[in-house]
């Protein structure tokens, strides 16, 4: 949890996500954010704290993982008076762009982003709604950096605290923050 996130803050956050048993295989539990998007409250609450987090580390530019990091950054771009860039799985983005491969735990994945979207003169905060293993969080700082963009910091409304995201996402943060409201 950040210091700017309140304790009824992440109470209220916490209180509007759903736990779906078994899905989307047998065995997981699915930390579902929809109830919490349904909630204005809720999903405001969410967005000022997020939008905080950009003021206060400086960001130029929002960046958003597909697909639910769209749903989140959008609104904190907005509020905080930044532009957003979203970041996509390879082959969805029309024109010239930078992609970057990663691995996944069985086989490896693709996302990009549009060339001209960032510059040098860029400082951007990541966000996503999960922070897992890290390996697409840890792949955008790539393509960030070969924008030649400045990493301001990542946040996240949760981690999943039993998977290693953190310590994969350390290193690839060069000293940025990352800012995390929820640990489960």
């Amino acid at each position: 949890m950040t210091s700017s996130t309140t304790g009824t803050t992440r109470e209220l956050l916490l209180s509007r996500i759903r736990d779906v048993p078994d899905y989307p295989k047998p065995g997981v539990m699915f930390k579902d954010i929809t109830p919490l998007l349904a909630d204005p409250t809720a999903f405001t609450a969410l967005t000022e704290t997020l939008a905080e987090l950009c003021v206060r580390h400086g960001a130029t530019k929002v960046v958003g993982l597909e697909a639910r990091g769209f749903i989140l950054a959008a609104p904190v771009a907005i509020r905080a008076g930044l532009g957003f860039v979203p970041v996509r799985k390879a082959g969805k983005l029309p024109g010239a762009t930078l992609s970057q491969a990663y691995e996944l735990e069985y086989g490896t994945a693709e996302i990009e982003v549009h060339a001209e979207d960032l510059s040098a003169d860029d400082r951007i905060m990541v966000i996503d709604d999960i922070l897992a293993t890290g390996g697409t969080a840890e792949a955008s700082l790539e393509l960030i950096r070969r924008a030649g963009a400045e990493v301001a910091g990542v946040a996240v409304l949760m981690e999943l605290g039993f998977l290693p995201g953190r310590a994969r996402l350390e290193q690839g943060l060069r000293g940025a923050p990352l800012e995390v409201l929820i640990t489960v």
